[in-house]
C-alpha cells in the first residue's frame, strides 16, 4: 500500500509485470548436536513448522482455484488443523515461524505470560476481535496473531475484503470503498443488537475500519490502527501518502499499475514487484513469511484508494481509537504515522520497536501483547 505515493507523479504504465523472485527455502535442520536428543527435537519442530507453512500456502492456492468447484474455504488457523498432530508429539510448538535468533524486543512468551492471570476475556467489554488486512494482503497474513489471541481466550475473525485473499472477485472491477469493504460491513451488520467488537486495521485496512466505524459506531467498542491509514474527514488514502515522499525510490520502483480498461483510462489496480517485497514491507520479517506473502498477495484495487472518506464526530468520532506505531516501517514511515496521530489524535499511541510494516510477521508476540493490553482497557463510563 505504501507504493501508492508515486502513482500521480509517475503515470506511465509498467510495460510488463515483473516475474516473482524464486522463493528461497532455508534449511531448518540444526548443524549442531545432531546426535543429541535435544537437537533431534529442535530439528523435528523446525521441520514441522516448515510443513505447516507449506501446507498453509498450498491450501490457499487450492482454495482460490477450487472456489468455483465448491471446495471449502481456506482454514486460516493452523493451530486448529494441526492440533491433534502436535499433541501426539509433545508440548506445543512456539508460534513464531522465524528461523533466526529471536530478538530481545520480541521474546518468546507463552500466552499466560502475556495476559494477566486474573484476566478473564469473558469479563471484558468484548472478547471479539476482527482483523482487517491491508492493501494486497488477505486474512492469511494474521495466522500468528489468530493463534495467539485464540489461545488467550479471544474470539477472532480475520476478514478477506473484496478481491483479497481467497475472495473470488476480480480486483480490477472494484469501483468503490463500499464494495471493497462489503465483507466487513456485512459481518458487522449481522452482529446481535448488543454485540460489540474490537476492529484492528492494518495499512489500507485503517481506511476500511474508519468507513465501518462511521456506519456502525454502536457495534465497535475500540478501533486499533496498526501502522495504518488513520484519515480525517474529506481525505483519501492517496492524500495520506502524498504527505511523505520516498527518498530512496523504493516505492516508485515497487509499484506496477494495471490498466484493465485500457492505457488511456485510469489504473484499475496496483501490483507490487515481488522482488522488492522484502525491502518495502518485510525488512524485519522471517524469510518463510516473505515467501508466503510472495505467493499470496493480490493486486490492490485503485478506486477505493482514491475515495475520500466522510467521517462525522457523531459516528466515527464516538469510537475509541488507538494507534500502534512501527519503528522500522519502510511503507508508512514512522514520521508519517506520527503526523496522522498529530492531525487526528487517538486515545493512546503504542509502539512496536523494531517492527517493519508487517508486525504480524516480524513482532507477533509484541503485537499480541499490545492488542491484549488494548482489549483489557475498561470501558469508559457514560458521562
Amino acid at each position: 500500500m505504501g507504493s501508492l505515493i508515486s502513482c500521480i507523479s509517475d503515470p506511465c504504465p509498467s510495460s510488463s509485470p515483473s516475474a516473482p523472485a524464486p522463493a528461497k527455502r532455508r534449511s531448518s535442520t540444526s548443524s549442531r548436536g545432531r546426535g543429541s536428543s535435544v537437537g533431534a527435537r529442535d530439528a523435528a519442530k523446525a521441520m514441522a513448522i516448515d510443513e505447516e507453512a507449506l501446507a498453509a500456502a498450498a491450501a490457499l492456492v487450492l482454495g482460490q482455484r477450487g472456489a468455483a468447484g465448491g471446495l471449502g474455504a481456506f482454514e486460516r488457523s493452523a493451530s486448529v488443523r494441526y492440533a491433534a498432530k502436535r499433541q501426539s508429539q509433545g508440548p506445543p510448538l512456539p508460534r513464531s515461524c522465524s528461523t533466526r535468533p529471536r530478538s530481545l524486543a520480541d521474546p518468546e512468551l507463552q500466552p499466560q505470560q502475556l495476559v494477566a492471570k486474573d484476566l478473564n476475556t469473558k469479563d471484558l467489554e468484548t472478547n471479539i476481535i476482527v482483523l482487517v488486512h491491508g492493501g494486497g494482503f488477505g486474512a492469511w497474513c494474521w495466522y500468528k496473531t489468530i493463534s495467539l489471541l485464540e489461545d488467550s481466550g479471544f474470539k477472532v475473525n480475520a476478514i478477506d475484503l473484496t478481491g483479497s485473499g481467497i475472495h473470488s472477485s476480480d480486483t480490477n472491477k472494484i469501483s468503490s470503498l463500499s464494495e471493497y469493504t462489503e465483507p466487513l460491513t456485512s459481518y458487522l451488520r449481522g452482529l446481535g443488537e448488543s454485540e460489540k467488537v474490537i476492529l484492528v486495521g492494518h495499512d489500507f485496512g485503517g481506511a476500511c475500519i474508519s468507513y465501518a466505524m462511521e456506519m456502525f459506531p454502536l457495534k465497535v467498542a475500540k478501533a486499533v490502527f496498526l501502522c495504518a491509514a488513520m484519515l480525517t474527514n474529506g481525505h483519501s488514502t492517496l492524500d495520506m501518502f502524498q504527505q511523505q515522499m520516498d527518498t530512496n525510490g523504493t516505492l516508485q520502483k515497487a509499484q506496477e499499475f494495471v490498466y484493465s480498461n485500457g492505457k488511456d483510462q485510469p489504473p484499475t489496480a496496483i501490483n507490487i514487484d515481488k522482488g522488492l517485497l522484502r525491502d518495502l514491507l518485510f525488512n524485519q520479517s522471517p524469510s518463510k513469511d516473505v515467501s508466503l506473502a510472495s505467493v499470496s498477495m493480490r493486486p490492490i484495487p485503485f478506486a477505493p484508494v482514491l475515495e475520500k472518506l466522510v467521517l462525522t464526530a457523531e459516528n466515527y468520532g464516538s469510537v475509541r481509537r488507538f494507534y500502534v506505531e512501527t519503528t522500522e516501517d519502510n511503507a508508512i514511515p514512522l514520521p508519517l504515522q506520527q503526523s496522522m496521530c498529530g492531525a487526528n489524535p487517538p486515545e493512546k499511541v503504542l509502539r512496536l520497536k523494531g517492527s517493519d510494516h508487517a508486525p504480524f510477521f516480524s513482532k507477533p508476540q509484541a503485537l499480541h501483547k499490545t492488542l491484549v493490553e488494548i482489549a483489557a482497557m475498561p470501558a469508559k463510563q457514560a458521562s
